[in-house]
């Protein structure tokens, strides 16, 4: 090998809202690493200069707060008119199911921990009331902005270009008997009204389902009467009445509502959506079966308590209060906004294919070191990563033609004996998962790390770990109270009288689709002390092992962090006869290398950058992305 292989940092796990609030550790990562001993002294000696250091106010950053402003970065591009029309109106679904994630995961563990009294003043400073507050207000100034930025200009924009998204009043005759025959033939046998009286309770409302109130009235007897329509949600969320023009499902649904209570007269009808708990409470220390536990926990998900209220800003006071009394839910957690809701549905008009109103596509090339100028056949990259190290870029290098083909031809070459692999996230139809479920049929060793605790991907995992069982993987879920964030590979492969081990480290997921979007880095490596440091990691992760220190590797949640820090005060010392540290920068030295609590003060990243991303490298734009992570 040329050289040896950079510092990269690999992440193995992140801590949770909970564990920060508990002070306790909740992640492992690590990094390819390589820390001079010779500076030891020096950073002795900076220590106790730093020790008196008076610690700055202010320097962390409210969590929250700074997730909210990175999602007001994705409406900001909404709102850019030099965004691409059809990009805008993806920022403005993306904005709307951030912010539903948000609310499921971070609004909902922040409640839970004030009503079981378990949290705590924030490491910036605020009490937990205070930051639920700044939630509801800020996120209803972006709501707000979310809604107007739709409504007064991306919308009359669409309409300006030939894509018409319109309200059932605006159909024309024609438009309107074609989508009641629509709604007769495929609609209404779907639909299931529920009323609302001493014989029929106030029906459970899923959350971020978008529901119809309606107020009927028995022209026999006078009384009015309250019921709910739920929109399906396997259904087209915006009907095409003609070419180009598109009116939301809920409004067909409304214009017919007589057809769901014959013989009654319908009154008024207003749409409303409910946002509930769904962050998963797996105690893992007291779980016999990991796996069984988290399926029972994903089961009651669906029937967490709710955490928001959307409804039209024309809802009638008496739906409402009816709507705030049945699902217990505060008045600060209502939130008025013009229709439609739940933009979301907006993924949909995106997809139409109008090239001119998005951004110019972008082809992956393969790494220089990888591609075989002279030859149509696959390059070996076995014989590559012999001769040097390779650090990936995606999305410029292409994901396909070098972390899937390295897992492909060490799934197809009869002289790799093993391969080991983490999996956080991957695509539906995943060919990282088909190769090594080819190699363990072909007799390999295969060991897979499945995190069945990724976020929103947890039923999904649980299918692939099934399925990578069945065919003779060796599946395991990481460690007990560890979210495993690593993006791992290793072949072991018999070369002559010795076994050689190949690695790759990335930054990114196991997952081909988003690879081509987001920027993430890898490196694909040959050198034995990498090799040697994952079979180390890969054996604590399947077995028993309190293994903390490594070759190369820094490994949170025991050593990643003093290691960038020590990098960082190498840097330090090594600038400090010319330019001393600040006070301000000895004290920040000092509060990090002193708390022995790392989730306390390392922020997290709640995304990362896609500037990669074929849209984003045109305009010259990071967008950062919040993977349904």
């Amino acid at each position: 090998m040329s050289q040896q292989p950079a510092e990269v940092p690999v992440q193995n796990a992140q801590p949770s809202v909970g564990s920060i609030a508990a002070h306790r550790p909740h992640a492992m990562s690590a990094a390819v690493s390589g820390l001079d001993p010779d500076i030891d002294a020096d950073l002795d000696a900076y220590e106790g200069e730093a020790e008196g250091a008076e610690l700055p106010q202010g320097r962390f950053l409210d969590r929250e707060r700074s997730w909210l402003a990175f999602n007001e970065r994705v409406l900001e591009l909404a709102e850019d008119s030099t965004t691409p029309l059809l990009e805008r109106a993806n920022f403005l679904a993306i904005f709307a199911s951030n912010l539903d994630e948000f609310f499921m995961v971070r609004v909902a563990g922040l409640k839970r921990r004030i009503a079981t009294g378990v949290a705590t003043r924030s490491a910036s400073g605020l009490q937990p009331r205070e930051v639920l507050e700044l939630i509801w207000n800020r996120s209803r100034e972006l709501m707000a902005r979310h809604a107007a930025c739709f409504q007064q200009d991306v919308a009359p924009a669409l309409a300006d270009e030939g894509i018409h998204l319109i309200r059932w009043p605006e159909l024309t005759e024609k438009e309107q008997a074609r989508l009641f025959t629509l709604f007769r033939q495929q609609i209404f046998p779907v639909l299931t009204p529920l009323a609302v009286d001493p014989a029929h309770p106030f029906p459970y409302i899923s959350g971020l389902s978008l529901n119809l109130a309606v107020v009927v009235r028995n022209p026999v007897s006078g009384h009015r009467h309250f019921a709910r329509v739920k929109v399906p949600p396997l259904l087209s969320r915006f009907l095409e009445a003609s070419p180009q023009r598109y009116v939301p499902l809920e409004d067909v649904i409304a214009a017919h509502l007589e057809e769901l209570f014959p013989g009654m007269e319908v009154l008024a009808h207003h749409m409303f959506r409910v946002t509930r708990n769904e962050d998963l409470e797996v105690e893992e220390d007291d779980a016999e079966n990991l796996l069984q536990a988290l399926e029972k926990e994903l089961l009651r998900r669906r029937f967490g308590p709710p955490v928001r209220l959307e409804v039209e800003e024309s809802i009638d006071p008496y739906v409402l209060d009816l709507l705030v009394r049945e699902l217990k839910i505060s008045e600060s957690e209502v939130y008025p906004l013009p229709g439609p809701l739940d933009l979301t549905g907006l993924f949909g008009i995106v997809s139409l294919d109008r090239p001119e109103l998005k951004y110019p596509k972008f082809i992956a090339g393969t790494h220089r070191d990888l591609a075989e100028v002279e030859s149509a056949s696959a390059p070996d990259i076995f014989a590559a990563l012999r001769e040097r190290d390779v650090l990936l870029h995606h999305p410029y290098d292409s994901f396909s033609t070098s972390v899937q083909a390295f897992l492909e031809q060490a799934a197809a070459d009869p002289d790799v004996l093993a391969i080991k692999q983490t999996l956080y996230r991957t695509s539906g139809k995943s060919p990282i998962v088909d190769a090594l479920i080819d190699a363990a049929e072909s007799g390999k060793q295969v060991l897979v790390l499945v995190e069945i605790k990724a976020r929103f991907d947890e039923q999904a995992n649980i299918k692939w770990a099934r399925k990578l069982e069945e065919a003779g993987c060796h599946v395991v879920y990481g460690l007990v109270g560890l979210k495993t964030h690593c993006k791992l590979s290793l072949v072991v492969r018999q070369e002559g009288d010795t076994l050689r081990r190949y690695s790759h480290v990335g930054t990114g997921n196991y997952h081909p689709k988003t690879a081509r979007l987001y920027e993430d880095l890898g490196l694909l490596t040959a050198d034995p002390q990498v090799g040697a440091d994952l079979s180390d990691l890969f054996n604590r992760l399947s077995g028993y092992s309190r293994r903390e220190t490594y070759r190369r590797l820094l490994v949170a949640p025991k050593s990643l962090r003093d290691g960038l820090v020590a990098r960082v005060d190498k840097e330090i010392v090594h600038h400090r006869a010319g330019r001393p540290p600040t006070s301000a920068s000895r004290s920040t030295r000092w509060s990090t290398r002193r708390s022995s609590t790392p989730s306390t003060v390392r922020p997290r990243p709640v995304c990362r950058s896609t500037s990669g991303s074929a849209g984003s490298a045109r305009s010259g734009r990071t967008y950062r992305a919040c993977p349904r992570t």
